[in-house]
């Protein structure tokens, strides 16, 4: 049983509900409590009557995640399918949190407007809004005008992209906020060409990324400071693979994490790996890289959770 009183909800709460399952990288511990929402009201008035001091953490659909092997303490919040509508008018495209990237791109593409470059992003809005996600040299605050969360006291607020510190692979939200929709303001393309940029974009990543490994798509984000020719810089030009290379990590392996062969940007759980032996060769990378080049890699997969308690 929980420690904190839980709220009435119409919507479903699991006790001790294992995460693994519901992460990319198939590890991790179990949550406190597991909430599925029914709607936003229901989820407004759950955090309104819930202890303030009892911490949330809203899980997408796992792709860019490491729950570690002792699980998460308080309530992991999973929005579903009355979160992940979609409405277009004109060039406005209104997305909810839940609603996978690559759906919102297809759905624009048929309506002639190009968010082309969520096709290949794995996850969903809230996400690539959290993690201002991009492809192709476009960024989700290029086309992004305004979000709707639900605040930690259950109020809900409209917050234009101004206010949200988007930066590279980042962006600042209030403490505890849940984003449950976005808003976006998408530039008018040809459906045709749209869709044949998206399969263009889809065949690129199949070739060069390993699509098919259990993976959480890019491990560290690209240095900050430096371009290729090392000089200072801010545009990112530097990629994290060619350091992770030049460091001799491609293939560097603890338990049944690997970092891949195909792309040694690619975390991998080829095999049995625990969160503990996912997180450690990360940091082992990151070590290595610094020693060898002095830079320091910046983790892009969000790791959350406490460690299996020790024996």
């Amino acid at each position: 049983m929980t420690e904190f009183a839980l709220p009435p909800v119409r919507g479903t709460l699991t006790e001790n509900r294992n995460l693994a399952d519901l992460t990319w990288m198939r590890v991790g511990g179990p949550a406190d409590v597991f909430f599925q929402p029914a709607d936003p009201d229901d989820l407004a008035d759950f955090l309104k009557a819930l202890d303030p001091a009892v911490p949330v953490f809203p899980m997408g659909v796992g792709s860019n995640l490491i729950v570690r092997d002792g699980g998460i303490r308080g309530v992991v919040i999973r929005m579903g399918r009355n979160f992940n509508g979609i409405e277009i008018d004109g060039t406005t495209v209104k997305a909810g949190a839940a609603l996978l990237d690559a759906m919102v791109a297809r759905k624009a593409a048929d309506a002639g407007l190009d968010l082309t470059f969520l096709r290949t992003i794995p996850g969903t809005i809230g996400g690539a809004v959290t993690m201002n996600a991009g492809c192709y040299g476009t960024y989700t605050a290029d086309v992004l005008r305004e979000i709707e969360v639900i605040l930690r006291d259950g109020s809900r607020q409209i917050l234009p992209v101004s206010e949200l510190g988007m930066q590279y692979r980042q962006s600042s939200l209030p403490e505890g906020a849940i984003i449950i929709s976005a808003t976006f303001d998408a530039p008018e393309g040809d459906p045709e060409t749209l869709r044949q940029r998206m399969e263009d974009q889809l065949k690129k990543r199949d070739e060069t990324q390993p699509t098919k490994d259990r993976t959480a798509g890019s491990t560290f984000r690209n240095p900050a400071g430096y371009s290729s020719t090392g000089q200072a810089d801010d545009t990112h030009e530097l990629k994290a693979w060619k350091v992770i290379d030049d460091a001799g990590m491609r293939g560097a392996a603890i338990g049944g994490a690997v970092m891949n062969e195909k792309h040694s940007n690619f975390l991998t759980n080829a095999g049995g790996a625990t969160a503990a032996d996912l997180e450690g060769l990360g940091e082992a990378v990151r070590k290595k890289v610094y020693d060898s080049s002095g830079i320091t890699l910046q983790w892009e997969i969000m790791r959350v959770g406490e460690p299996a308690p020790s024996e």
